[in-house]
Parts: C-alpha cells; sequence; structure tokens
C-alpha cells in the first residue's frame, strides 16, 4: 500500500469507514459498546455512516473503542500516516509526518503514537530453531570524555533482543536499571520455544547457564571472531543498526515511557519486511489496522 493507492482507493471520509467497517467486522456489524448485532445503520446530519444499536439505543460508529475513537482528523490522514510510517524502513520524525500531511507537529506525533501502539499489540510468533540473542543500549554519546562508558557500562536504557534466523524478532526495552541474568532467562522463556531452541549468544556472564533451558547454546566470542561457519549474531546485530538509524537519524531522543513503542515499530517492520512491498502491501495495511480497531483508545 503506498500514498497513491490510498489517495486512489478513499477518496472520500465515507470511503475510509466503510473499508474499516469491512476490516472489523468482517460484513457482520455489532454494537460497539454492547456487541449486540442488532444494529441499523441510521444517517445522521453532518455524520456519514452512524450506526444505532437496538438492544442498547445508543449511537456509534466503527470508531468507538479503539486508538481512532474521538478523532477530529479524517480517516484519509490515519490511513497516510499509517502508509508513510509502514513504508519508512528507518521510521519518520513527528516534523516529517506533519508536514506531509500539513498537521501541526502535536496532533503529528499523538497520531504516529496511536498507530505504534497498535504495532506494538501485534502478536509476534514464538521464535525457535536458530535463535540469535543480544542486547544493545540506546541513548545519545556522553557529553563529557570519562562520564559514560560505552556498552554494558553505560548509562543508556538497555534493549533485550532475539532473532530467529531467517524469521522473526522480539525486542524490548529494560526501562529500569540494568539487565540482569534474571532477565535474561526470563526472556528466553517468555519469547522462545526452548525445546526447540539453539540459542547463540555472545559471552556475556548472564548468558550462562543457558543450555539449561534450550536445547542447545552455542557461544562466539567477538574478541577473536564474528563468524565462526554457523555461528554468529550478525542477524540480531542487523536489526540493532536499524533501530539504532532510526534513534539517531529520525528521533534523535527517546523518553524512557514511549521507548517501548519505538522498538515495537522497529519489530513490526521487521517481522513484515518481505510483505511490506507493492504486491504485499495491502495485507500489511489490513493487518496494522485490525490491530487499530482491536486496540482501546
Amino acid at each position: 500500500m503506498n500514498i497513491h493507492t490510498i489517495y486512489q482507493k478513499f477518496p472520500t471520509n465515507a470511503d475510509c469507514l466503510a473499508y474499516l467497517e469491512q476490516v472489523r467486522w468482517k460484513g457482520t456489524p455489532c454494537c460497539a459498546y454492547c456487541n449486540s448485532k442488532k444494529v441499523i445503520m441510521r444517517n445522521e446530519k453532518d455524520r456519514s455512516r452512524r450506526w444505532f444499536c437496538k438492544n442498547c439505543r445508543r449511537s456509534f460508529s466503527v470508531t468507538v473503542n479503539t486508538i481512532m475513537h474521538k478523532t477530529r482528523l479524517p480517516l484519509q490522514k490515519w490511513f497516510l500516516a499509517m502508509t508513510i510510517l509502514v513504508n519508512a524502513k528507518k521510521s519518520v520524525s513527528s516534523h516529517q509526518l506533519g508536514r506531509d500531511l500539513d498537521l501541526p507537529v502535536k496532533t503529528a506525533y499523538s497520531l504516529s503514537q496511536r498507530i505504534r501502539k497498535a504495532m506494538l499489540g501485534n502478536q509476534m510468533p514464538i521464535l525457535s530453531g536458530i535463535v540469535e540473542m543480544d542486547e544493545t543500549y540506546i541513548g545519545g554519546k556522553p557529553r563529557y570524555k570519562g562520564i559514560s562508558k560505552r556498552g554494558r557500562g553505560t548509562q543508556k536504557t538497555p534493549v533485550i533482543g532475539a532473532v530467529e534466523r531467517g524469521g522473526n524478532v522480539h525486542a524490548e526495552p529494560v526501562l529500569a536499571g540494568k539487565v540482569s541474568k534474571h532477565q535474561l532467562r526470563d526472556f528466553v522463556l517468555t519469547k522462545t520455544e526452548t525445546r526447540n531452541t539453539n540459542l547463540i549468544t555472545d559471552e556475556y556472564r548472564g548468558y550462562k547457564k543457558m543450555e539449561k533451558l534450550v536445547s542447545n547454546h552455542l557461544t562466539i566470542n567477538h574478541s577473536r571472531t564474528y563468524v565462526d561457519g554457523d555461528i554468529h549474531t550478525n542477524s540480531i546485530e542487523g536489526f540493532w543498526s536499524l533501530v539504532k538509524r532510526a534513534h539517531y537519524g529520525q528521533h534523535h531522543h527517546y523518553t524512557k515511557p514511549y521507548m517501548k513503542l519505538y522498538i515495537g515499530e522497529a519489530c513490526f517492520k521487521y517481522n513484515n519486511r518481505k510483505l511490506i512491498n507493492r504486491k504485499h502491501g495491502k495485507k500489511v495495511f489490513n493487518e496494522l489496522l485490525e490491530e487499530m480497531v482491536c486496540t482501546a483508545s
């Protein structure tokens, strides 16, 4: 799905509402408040495609109880913002999105964060097979020499991630404290199918005794080499490079409460990387729309 397709398929707000109804209700409308199917289309002045529930006697539209609830923006701009965010491999800043959609920066920021919330809600499958695991640290460079170290000694926010080789990725920030071995083990237990997982990590001591959790645990010593046959962590390092390029090149700063949304955006794009194109873009667009109508405002 691209911008040209959005203008072509959804020229009016009513067209957007009709498409959203199909995605949410699959042809069987139901009340957004009580889930009753006793609903009828109701024409209201200056309000297109409103529905009325005979059970709870309330009027509603398809956007009720979604992240688009009570929005004052035309749905076409929501669809355009979704398309721009999904197609931007290294994300888009609020200033750029505001310029593209002719919106104030604060409105563009709120819009993009709601879409990222839907991306975060996307259910990712459990990882199995060859799984590479690593952690990275997100934040600006130290202002003064000697104040902040690089890597695991830094004051930046740590992010734990794991990727199935050739498949999907899971990642989440550690918003309180430093990365501990207990957090790493909990991540493995919740994100991987441990019995069918060959885990590859570096030699960080937090990964010790991982062989007790997974079927096989291999390590690569980065002080000597980065690749030893099939033993490497290049896939997860490639994902970290996308995360950091979005941070350095577009956003420049992540506040801790919202970092989870930006990491979720990166995971969504990585997991749909084979579908974000002209042929399969509609599938990703619909998948994101489904998450948006299932995510509460």
